[in-house]
């Protein structure tokens, strides 16, 4: 049989995935797949667990949200080992796998997988942290990290909207510098991502006719600051219309961002918190990890 090792984040979400525990593994066995199953205690548990356990696997399969699986595409990369990866998304928002399409029913989640083939995705590097999706600052980040888990698992994608409400009265601006590429931008933001998904947030969605995850390129998205009234109703249309260039947005594909800022600022890495910082490297890592999919 082959090896799989299997990681549970027994936490996530609503805990579905670990009612089916059970029919997941089975679906598992009856692929000819002997999978050594270890559950997650806490934060950065992942990672050490796949250091330790993932080599000589055929297969790492992780069960539980986008921060389970940054953790375990940190450990396979921290590791330098080159082993697929099988995602089954059992998180509250699931961002990374609403923009690869991959089910959110486990069970179906754990089909797909058995039934896939490896597909190389890109990675990125920021200041030397590996993440999978998206970085980003400013205006909603916070949500992503300051609602509480047992709010984020009774509401789901809701509570980050009703964080992200809360968080309205709080924005301010941050002037900041981009180099992308060699092309200089520089201006009052309210929020920026350097991303590789379709999905930041739950709350918008990028043109995946624009948003290839496998390309060697990230997707910056600028908000800057408005200067009327007139800014607002055009950024909402624009969003709306997945027509990112306007007077108060900018969207461009990279493959390294540099940004400086003249204080620290704080980041949100897959969902996680990053601590404040002010000159920040993201650079692409392509076809960094097989996903199967």
């Amino acid at each position: 049989m082959k090896k799989m090792l299997f990681i549970l984040n027994p936490c996530a979400g609503t805990k579905k995935a670990n009612k089916a525990l059970a029919d997941i593994l089975s679906v598992f066995n009856r692929a000819d797949f002997l999978a050594h199953t270890y559950v997650t205690a806490g934060p950065k548990d992942a990672i050490s667990a796949v250091k330790q356990l993932a080599p000589g696997m055929d297969l790492v399969v992780c069960c539980g949200g986008d921060g389970t699986f940054n953790e375990t595409v940190t450990g396979l990369l921290e590791a330098g080992l080159d082993i697929p990866i099988g995602y089954i998304p059992a998180g509250s928002t699931n961002d990374f796998a609403h923009s690869l399409h991959l089910s959110t029913d486990p069970l179906a989640a754990a089909r797909q997988i058995v039934e896939g083939a490896p597909e190389p995705l890109d990675v990125g590097m920021f200041n030397g942290r590996y993440f999978s999706y998206i970085a980003s600052f400013g205006a909603f980040t916070k949500a992503s990290y300051a609602t509480p888990q047992n709010v984020k698992n009774a509401l789901g994608h809701t509570a980050y909207m009703l964080e992200g409400i809360r968080e309205l009265s709080q924005i301010r601006k941050t002037h900041v510098r981009l180099e992308l590429d060699g092309e200089i931008l520089e201006d009052d933001y309210l929020f920026g991502a350097v991303c590789n998904s379709t999905s930041l947030g739950g709350i918008l969605t990028l043109d995946p006719n624009r948003v290839d995850m496998g390309d060697g390129l990230f997707e910056v998205l600028l908000v800057r600051a408005p200067r009327e009234l007139s800014e607002i109703a055009e950024c909402i249309a624009a969003v709306q219309k997945q027509q990112y260039n306007c007077r108060m947005l900018t969207f461009r594909s990279t493959r390294q961002a540099k940004v400086y800022t003249d204080a620290d600022i704080f980041w949100t890495l897959d969902g996680e918190k990053e601590p404040s910082r002010g000159n920040v490297t993201v650079t692409n890592l392509h076809h960094a990890i097989r996903l199967v999919k």
